[in-house]
């Protein structure tokens, strides 16, 4: 028997001499062992004995012993054995079995029985002769071999017949410890690899002999017992066997299988294991759990093997990028690109393999992790950009508690799920079941390695933008998961909010998207609790903020994304902000507003995008997901819920699907800001214009398609009209020609059911359930026809854009509700609903109309009450339907009564005026009742009495709509109107008589004012008669004029209060556009009265201002009046309110782009053989306009009241309107023409005194006394001309700077040369001589360079939107500089003439005396005994109207002045037949007398308004809303000046137009309770500064 010994290492084993004389001892020796020993002994009270067994188990070769035999011995061998305990007495009795067992034949036995049965004994040798096993490492080599190769895999299958053997090997090496003999033999590392491969293969089921029954808990416990003592007794363990317990971590990742291994090349790279991607576990595998105990059993072993693990895989990488590196640069430059530079993808799909392993052992067992955490910090500073990639993304998911299966399943945020899970937490852990993707963090990351995550916070200013979406993508998930569950602390919390924040404002349009993506993945509760800690979507610089910002990014892909996760966030919180929860309607109730003011970038891709977010998330048409009935009831309600959704405790009316969606509309249009209402209210306009387009589509397809068509010119007839439609439809989309092809496909299906769903789509009759099931049922059509391609994508827009979703006649009901409760902000919307929809689909509420009129008649006031608020609300629908659908409106003597009621006692008056356009629509005796109405509101009518404020109302309203019945008491109508109420003031004065100010708060005597100069406009707008019309016109016109000049003061003496003054200033300026629509009243509008209104876009109250250029505005974008007027808007060049300035320059490039495409529209159609030339000098004419306001805006400028009085002041400040028009007008194609037009107002006079005087005297009688002294002399026409001409030489040098700036050429002749100069504003010049010398003469008196330095300054500095720009001419508040206003009553208004200016020269007494009789210079004071100005009578005929400016190509030859206002006339009827129509208009224009206006053929001034004018198009308001003086929010006041005394000026301030000269010094107003003041000083603003803007002491100027 060999010598027994202790057992050694594995490396004293190897080196021993004699290995085959050297016994190995198992660990049985330890005190535990030998305790448990000696307790058996104690047990069993047997006497100590042998084995008995004595049956030889080897042979001689040649001679074996049978099988049966041989099994039968082994098998009595094991079960003494196995009955026997340890005892020192007997082990010498097993030294024959012992050697006989380890014998070859049995061991290498081809019967796996034997083998079994075999080892079966051998363990239990290894028991009984512990801690000394009777064997030589040779030996123990051999047997260990059977196990670990044979005998142990088998467990595998749990079916095999000897599988019981098999058990006891394994509990017997798990209990004896026996294994550890392993570790010490020399070949152990190729053993314990097959020992742990094997394992985890077993309890993977991936071995070879698995029957995929699984093993039983028994075995796994076994064999992680094992497994964790040959961990614990080995020195070090063999690489491969660490990636096999590696590898077990890794199978969670369900990627392809092919990618997780080390050893083979993804030769199959889309292969995936199926067995993982489909994992949805509650417990975590075998293997893994294997795996994960000896981590955690044998830590601090494991974390130095990890450590290895991972630092081998980083430098094979980075060692073979740098051998690579190195190679390429010892090779030649020819060779060089034919080698990669960098890790492969090999390589990086090896480290994103080892990064994912360290997630998981994070989540599995984080101590391992000591050693690697620093080295991955380490990896955060590299140099190569894909491993700090790594890294960053890997302490992200670290820290989040996330594993190698990735994030858990993203949460999915439907916004039209009903009932919504709102706040609660219930959908969340509802959301994700798999153990393998639940966020879990063992140990807080934040505070176990605070270095480390303190460096990975760093990585948010990485300078490579992959690296900072990565940061943005793990600092959202650190948020979501609560760093793992673990918890974040409030610090914590904000710094990664902060940094979100940054990020989505990132430079990188990547980082931008992932921070967008990572904010995706919030839950509703989440994004109120963390998220809405910064701020709500109004609050800037805060998360939702900076997230709503970017639903204007300039990148598709980054805006589509943040208008969808906004969206959706806003579509699940409609829950909780229905219910009432503040905390969410603060954060959210903005959202929708920022996603629809996208609508005014004016791009075709975010328009359709848009409508999908509007029709998908924001107001879904699943939404909610409830069955109603399709019975429909009298009421009008069509949809039900089912009686088995319902129940007794429920309350019906919450279960209809039809209120819970007017609920939601309402929702949104509650808490939309005013841009993003008239988006809202643009959208349905646009939906009942778009119809026709897309009845007419799908009329003209049927006509092609039917085949009855015998003769080819009519079918190319009807494919021409059809891809004309086509065309105009698919103008609106980005990819135009491919959305054309998709419509030309879907028109030759000839699909009639589908032309059938989209009519039912659009019908005004179809209830929401009709429209959203031919929806889907149009939807299911077009996918499984033959060839569907893209044509649902592109259809589908246009059913958004057509289809009654919002106005539907379902949601009328629940509408009318909401319009009558006691909520005012919801009752308010509602109520703007119900008008909305009465003007736009009126048709919805034929089947209301009845209700609307009883509430009306139950509401009806009298002498004792008045009527409710709403019943204004209600009058608007009523009105607007009646002249639609005047056979609804119920004809009984009940309801007559009720709207007389209305007309003489309604409150407010606006009401009255909706009583009578009711009744004289839809009544059967109209004329009588008008004649009635009139009587009884002119008898004894009274200042202060009951319902005179609706008589008023009234008054205006039946003149416009009844004037032949209004004509006998007419008389009395104007004294009331003039005498009783324009020039009385019964309210006190203000202290300061030039004071001007603003209030919402309108007192009665303003808004008698208010309706009383309605009552003037409205008959002049209802008169019939053109041959006397300027006889009636000219006091009217007298009277505005009068307000606009005197900026609101119209009495003898300036009492008016000044709250009254700008309101009053604001509606004739209002009024003098609605005249202006029509020709014939446009006509009379002089061309300095043109001057004088457009002063009023420079009003020193921004409310003013503001709300004059957005009706200005509206009129242009509709085409309601010429041209002409956009020369008013480039006034707006020194506009304080930068927001406002921005936000018109934008839309004035829109109508330039606009004109332009429908240019290019008119140039490439196919025109008629008739309508040819017509249509291409549309073209012309249409792609110009904005080109010739050029020459008007520099006649405009020229008799500006800011225009130097002096030669040594500067005409830099007037180049700032040329460069502002030329930002938003000029380009490189056009830049010619504008040039070419500023050179020739040079070849012409000025024409606007003379054109002014003759259209006086044409309005003046004969007899009238002095009519034959109206006169302009010499003098005053020199100084005319002279600023025309320096102002031309200014605009020349400001082009050619901004041509510089911009690197383009000006050609010498551009190709549309040919533009007429108007002849109402100048006269050829018909002296060659003088001609000439204008055109050789200079007329700036400056040194060029240093004016065109000054020019070039100001272009630099445009950008950066100085906070000191100021309009010019501002003196200091409290001043009111304006010129005493002469004595008015209703009579002629002297035109003003010019004073000469002396060149750099002191004002001599003389030329003081000059000026003071000056009737141009705007600072001379008025005095009414000055003597009139003598000059010769013109006799030169001015024709009727002044122009509009449109241009066209003239005969050679012709003048640039010598046209006729007939012709210009002719050009705008030219251009107006080339453009759709929109019969989008004023409430008081549809129910005025049809009125020829400039654009009574252009009611749109481009088609694209009349579809989707994403911009320019404005709803048309109601009158009352958009004239009289209702409080509306007021924009942000002019900058100006403190009110100080200042010293006197060094030089004379630009023209301070009503500024008294002989004023000494400013004070200081008193302080009113008005919200806004303005000042009576000139109202253009300047840049100079305080000191530079007060008068000499002498007045001198």
């Amino acid at each position: 028997m060999p010598a027994q010994t202790r057992r050694r290492p594995a490396a004293a084993v190897a080196s021993s001499s004699n290995p085959s004389s050297t016994p190995i001892a198992p660990p049985s020796s330890s005190p535990a062992r030998r305790q448990n020993a000696e307790l058996d002994k104690d047990i069993n009270m047997e006497p100590a004995r042998g084995l008995r067994f004595a049956e030889p188990l080897s042979w001689r070769a040649g001679k074996p012993i049978p099988v049966g035999e041989l099994l039968r011995r082994l098998q009595t061998l094991a079960k003494e054995m196995k009955e026997m305990n340890q005892e020192e007495e007997i082990r010498d009795s097993f030294t024959k079995v012992a050697k006989e067992l380890a014998n070859p034949h049995l061991l290498d036995h081809k019967d796996k029985g034997v083998r079994a049965w075999t080892a079966h004994c051998l363990v239990d040798i290894l028991r009984l002769c512990a801690p000394d096993a009777p064997y030589t490492a040779i030996q123990l080599t051999d047997i260990f071999t059977l196990l670990i190769t044979h005998v142990l895999p088998a467990l595998s299958d749990p079916t095999h017949a000897y599988n019981n053997q098999h058990m006891y090997v394994l509990n017997s090496l798990a209990t004896v410890k026996s294994i550890v003999l392993v570790v010490d033999l020399p070949p152990a590392e190729s053993l314990v690899t097959h020992l742990f491969t094997s394992f985890f293969d077993m309890m993977s089921g991936s071995a070879k002999s698995s029957t995929g029954e699984p093993l039983g808990k028994n075995v796994e416990l076994n064999l992680t017992a094992i497994l964790v003592m040959v961990v614990d007794e080995a020195a070090s363990l063999p690489p491969a066997a660490v990636d096999a317990i590696m590898a077990q971590f890794l199978r969670t990742d369900p990627r392809p299988a092919s990618v997780l291994s080390k050893s083979k090349k993804r030769e199959q790279p889309n292969l995936v294991d199926e067995k993982q991607t489909t994992l949805v576990l509650k417990d975590l595998p075998p293997a893994y759990n294997m795996a994960k105990v000896i981590c955690n059993t044998c830590a601090e072993k494991m974390a130095r093997e990890v450590s290895q693990y991972f630092v081998e895989i980083i430098e094979d990488v980075t060692s073979e990028g740098k051998a690579r590196n190195g190679l390429r640069e010892s090779i030649g430059s020819d060779d060089m690109d034919l080698l990669p530079s960098g890790p492969t993808e090999d390589d990086i799909l090896e480290l994103d393999k080892a990064h994912k392993l360290l997630r998981e052992l994070w989540r599995a067992s984080p101590a391992v992790l000591s050693n690697v955490i620093p080295q991955l910090e380490a990896e955060l500073g590299a140099e190569n950009v894909q491993l700090r990639k790594f890294a960053t993304e890997t302490l992200g998911d670290i820290a989040s508690g996330i594993g190698a299966a990735g994030p858990p399943p993203a949460v999915i945020l439907d916004p039209a799920a009903y009932p919504q899970s709102g706040m609660s937490t219930a959908a969340e852990k509802h959301l994700n079941q798999n153990i393998l993707t639940i966020p879990a963090s063992p140990q807080p990351f934040l505070q176990v390695h605070q270095h480390s995550y303190e460096t990975f916070l760093t990585r948010r200013h990485d300078k490579a933008p992959s690296i900072r979406a990565a940061w943005a993508t793990g600092a959202g998930r650190i948020l979501t998961t609560s760093a793992g569950g673990v918890g974040l602390g409030q610090e914590e919390e904000r710094v990664l909010v902060d940094a979100l924040a940054k990020l989505l404002n990132d430079p990188d349009e990547r980082v931008r998207l992932a921070a967008i993506r990572s904010i995706g993945g919030f839950t509703l509760r989440n994004v109120v609790r963390r998220l809405g800690s910064t701020g709500s979507v109004d609050s800037s610089g805060s998360v939702l903020a900076n997230l709503a910002e970017r639903v204007k990014d300039k990148k598709s892909v980054v805006r589509n994304e943040a208008m969808r996760v906004l969206a959706r966030i806003w579509g699940c919180a409609v829950g909780e902000m229905l219910d009432g929860n503040e905390e969410v309607i603060e954060l959210l109730k903005g959202a929708p507003s920022k996603i629809l003011n996208a609508y005014y970038a004016n791009d075709n891709e975010i328009g359709i995008f848009l409508d999908h977010v509007m029709f998908e998330i924001l107001l879904p048409l699943s939404y909610p997901p409830i069955k109603a009935k399709s019975g429909k009831n009298v009421n009008g309600d069509s949809q039900r819920v089912r009686d088995s959704q319902t129940n007794d405790d429920i309350n019906p009316e919450e279960q209809d699907p039809d209120r819970i969606r007017a609920q939601r509309i309402l929702l949104l249009a509650k808490y939309l800001d005013e841009k993003a209402k008239k988006v809202f209210m643009m959208i349905q306009a646009r939906q009942a214009k778009l119809v026709n387009y897309i009845k007419a589509f799908l009329q003209t397809s049927e006509e092609y398609n039917t085949g009855i068509v015998d003769k080819s010119q009519e079918k190319a007839t009807l494919s021409d009209r059809l891809t004309k439609l086509i065309n105009e439809l698919a103008k609106f989309y980005p990819d135009a020609s491919k959305v054309s092809s998709d419509l030309w496909k879907f028109a030759k299906t000839n699909d009639r059911r589908s032309f059938q769903l989209i009519r039912f789509c659009m019908a005004p009759e179809s209830d929401f359930r009709t429209l959203y099931k031919a929806f889907k049922e149009l939807s299911k059509r077009i996918e499984a026809s033959p060839n569907p391609g893209t044509i649902l994508e592109s259809l589908t827009p246009l059913l958004y854009r057509s289809s009654i979703i919002i106005y539907n006649k379902s949601h009328i009901p629940a509408i009318m509700e909401y319009s009558r409760s006691d909520d005012e902000p919801i009752a308010h919307v509602a109520q703007e609903l119900l008008q909305d929809i009465s003007s736009q689909n009126p048709e919805v509420l034929k089947g209301h109309v009845q209700g609307i009129c009883k509430a009306l008649q139950d509401d009806a006031p009298s002498e004792k009450h008045t009527n409710s608020s709403s019943a204004l609300d209600g009058l608007k629908a009523c009105a607007s339907f009646a002249k639609r659908f005047p056979n609804e409106i119920p004809q009984d003597r009940k309801f007559v009564q009720a709207m007389t009621s209305y007309a003489l006692l309604g409150s407010p008056a606006a009401t009255a005026k909706h009583a009578v356009s009711v009744i004289m629509a839809a009544s059967e005796e109209k004329e009588k009742l008008a004649k009635d109405i009139v009587h009884k509101c002119v008898k004894g009518f009274s200042y202060g009495k009951p319902g005179f404020l609706s008589r008023l109302a009234a008054l205006s309203q039946l003149w416009l709509l009844a004037p032949t019945e209004i004509d006998d008491d007419g008389d009395a109508v104007i004294d009331i109107a003039v005498q009783d109420i324009l020039l009385q003031t019964r309210s006190p004065a203000d202290g300061d008589p030039e004071a001007y100010e603003w209030s919402d708060a309108v007192d009665p005597e303003c808004e008698a004012k208010c309706w009383a100069l309605k009552i003037l406009v409205n008959r002049l707008r209802s008169h019939r008669k053109t041959s006397d019309l300027a006889v009636v016109a000219k006091p009217i016109f007298v009277v505005l004029d009068t307000l606009i000049a005197k900026d609101g003061e119209i009495t003898n003496t300036p009492s008016t209060p000044s709250t009254h003054k700008s309101q009053l200033r604001l509606l004739a300026a209002r009024l003098y556009l609605k005249l202006s629509i029509s020709k014939s009243h446009e006509a009379l509008l002089t061309p300095h009265a043109f001057n004088k209104l457009a002063e009023v876009v420079q009003d020193g109250l921004p409310q003013v201002r503001t709300r004059f250029v957005s009706r200005l505005r509206k009129y242009l974008s509709l085409g309601k009046i010429p041209p002409r007027f956009y020369t008013m808007i480039f006034l707006l060049a020194y506009e304080p309110d930068k927001r406002f300035k921005t936000d018109m320059a934008v839309w004035i490039r829109s109508r330039v782009i606009a004109f332009k495409n429908l240019s290019l529209s008119m140039s490439d159609g196919n025109p008629s053989k008739g309508s040819a030339n017509g249509e291409t000098k549309n073209a012309s004419r249409a792609q110009t306009i904005f080109e010739s306001v050029f020459s008007r805006l520099i006649s405009l400028l020229a008799h500006h009241p800011d225009y130097p009085a002096s030669a040594d002041e500067s005409f830099a400040d007037f180049a700032r309107y040329f460069l502002f028009y030329l930002d938003t007008v000029a380009g490189e194609e056009n830049i010619s023409l504008i040039y070419h037009i500023t050179q020739r107002v040079k070849s012409c006079q000025d024409a606007v005194l003379t054109s002014t005087l003759e259209a006086a005297q044409k309005t003046s009688s004969k007899d009238t006394p002095g009519a034959n002294l109206l006169r302009v002399d010499s003098d005053q026409l020199e100084e005319a001309n002279t600023r025309l001409y320096a102002l031309s030489d200014l605009a020349q040098l400001a082009i050619r700077a901004y041509e510089d700036t911009h690197n383009w050429v000006i050609q010498t002749l551009p190709t549309l040369a040919t533009i007429t100069l108007p002849r109402s504003l100048f006269k050829v010049i018909k002296d060659h001589e003088e001609a000439l010398h204008v055109a050789e003469r200079n007329y700036l008196s400056e040194d060029l360079d240093t004016l065109r330095s000054e020019i070039e300054r100001m272009m630099r500095r445009k950008s950066s939107s100085s906070a000191a720009r100021k309009r010019k001419s501002e003196v200091e508040d409290g001043e009111r500089g304006g010129k005493k206003a002469k004595k008015m009553v209703i009579r002629e208004v002297k035109p003003r003439v010019m004073a000469t200016t002396k060149k750099k020269a002191a004002m001599s007494g003389e030329a003081k005396r000059r000026k003071q009789a000056d009737k141009w210079d705007s600072d001379a004071e008025e005095n009414d005994e000055d003597p009139e100005p003598k000059a010769k009578v013109v006799s030169e005929d001015q024709a009727n109207r002044r122009r509009s400016g449109r241009v066209s190509a003239v005969e050679t030859g012709k003048s640039y002045a010598e046209r006729d206002d007939s012709e210009d006339d002719q050009e705008m009827e030219d251009l107006n037949r080339g453009i759709d129509n929109a019969e989008d208009e004023d409430e008081e224009e549809r129910e005025g007398p049809e009125e020829q206006g400039n654009g009574d053929q252009n009611k749109a001034s481009n088609a694209e308004e009349v579809v989707a004018d994403k911009v320019d198009f404005e709803p048309a308001a109601d009158e009352d809303e958009a004239e009289e003086p209702t409080p509306t929010p007021s924009p942000p006041p002019s900058r100006r000046p403190p009110p100080k005394t200042r010293a006197p000026p060094a030089k004379k301030p630009l023209a301070q137009s009503r500024t008294n000269p002989k004023a000494k010094a400013i004070t200081k107003p008193k302080d009113k309770s008005t919200p806004t003041k303005g000042t009576r000083a000139s109202t253009r603003t300047t840049r100079r500064t305080a000191v530079e803007e007060t008068e000499s002491p002498d007045g001198d100027e």
